[in-house]
């Protein structure tokens, strides 16, 4: 079956490459052991900053928010499902050694090619528009600079990316990774300083019955799932290495690129996990002081209102601030 599948690839003629410059750039053949699996980490990585948006993290807000840890099952699922996605698209690229793209103009007729076409474009700019306002309104946030120049700074992030290209995938990957890492570690930390109860959010793993508005927040967690330009991405990036293409080459490098993929998802489900405990613990530690009445419902309607209410309440108090850090709303809110 798989000696088909390699001579129906070389029966397709394709004029250019994916990632034409970076295509197999980095040769794993002659590496053994660690050295070999090191190899092949790093294209997940790269597709894991896709599931670590603003609207990922705002639909993680609200559900935690409103619905406390009752939805943390269903973010379990959607990665469960994501790094099954993953890993198809990524054996599309280790085996056809085509991209998404490219398969899809072998397969189809020009016209249906054509609705892809436009279908993907319609998807990059509206995942564009998102990524671009998400960036400058943190950076508003964070600093108070003009949604002008926060927009500039995001341009001058994506021609930082292409400039990276110049040395190679794998300091690409190396840069992503540390910026990975950091999310990671920043949102660690507010695990620390929220202190949410573990028992209670590990009972959120129990699937349970969905009341129609936490169906549509589930909707809105298992819909950030399903990428297209991941799914493209990934069947790109994984053809970066250099494989024996041998019917035991390409078995091990699916078996190492579906470790570097569950490794790298369940790293971008872990901070939208802890987002969530995080929220849940500060709404909590906020509504049990003596806030106002029309605060406490507020608390449970509008998180980001009253975590802004709250940094900007303990902003102006004499007392020595709040019991809880409220470092949340500088990042999320």
């Amino acid at each position: 079956m798989l000696s088909e599948v390699l001579n129906l690839e070389d029966s397709i003629i394709m004029r250019e490459k994916s990632l034409d410059n970076l295509h197999e750039s980095v040769p794993v053949q002659n590496k053994g052991g660690w050295r070999k699996f090191m190899a092949f980490i790093g294209p997940a990585y790269l597709v894991s900053v896709g599931y670590m948006d603003p609207g990922n993290w705002a639909t993680d807000l609200q559900g935690g928010a409103k619905f406390g840890y009752q939805l943390i099952w269903v973010l379990l699922l959607s990665n469960l499902m994501a790094i099954l996605l993953q890993s198809l698209s990524a054996r599309l690229g280790i085996v056809r050694r085509l991209d998404l793209a490219q398969a899809n103009r072998a397969t189809y007729p020009p016209f249906i090619n054509f609705i892809l076409y436009i279908l993907a474009e319609l998807a990059i700019a509206a995942t564009d528009l998102a990524e671009v306002l998400g960036m400058a309104i943190g950076i508003k946030l964070l600093t108070g600079m003009p949604l002008m120049y926060g927009t500039m700074i995001t341009v001058f992030d994506t021609f930082l990316f292409l400039f990276l290209q110049r040395y190679g995938i794998r300091k690409m990957e190396a840069f992503i990774l540390v910026l990975v890492a950091t999310i990671g570690f920043s949102f660690l930390i507010q695990m620390f300083i929220a202190k949410p109860d573990l028992s209670y959010a590990i009972k959120g793993f129990i699937p349970s019955k969905l009341s129609p508005e936490a169906l549509y927040i589930a909707v809105g967690i298992i819909g950030a799932t399903v990428m297209p330009h991941n799914l493209y991405l990934h069947s790109a990036l994984v053809q970066t290495r250099k494989i024996e293409r041998s019917s035991k080459g390409i078995r091990k490098s699916i078996l190492y690129n579906f470790i570097d993929t569950s490794i790298a998802l369940n790293a971008a489900f872990s901070p939208d996990q802890r987002l969530i405990s995080a929220t849940i613990s500060s709404i909590i530690a906020f509504v049990s002081r003596s806030a106002p009445v029309a605060l406490r419902s507020a608390a449970i309607s509008s998180p980001i209102f009253v975590m802004r209410w709250e940094k900007n309440f303990w902003r102006a108090s004499s007392d020595n601030g709040p019991p809880f850090s409220t470092s949340i709303c500088s990042t999320s809110c």
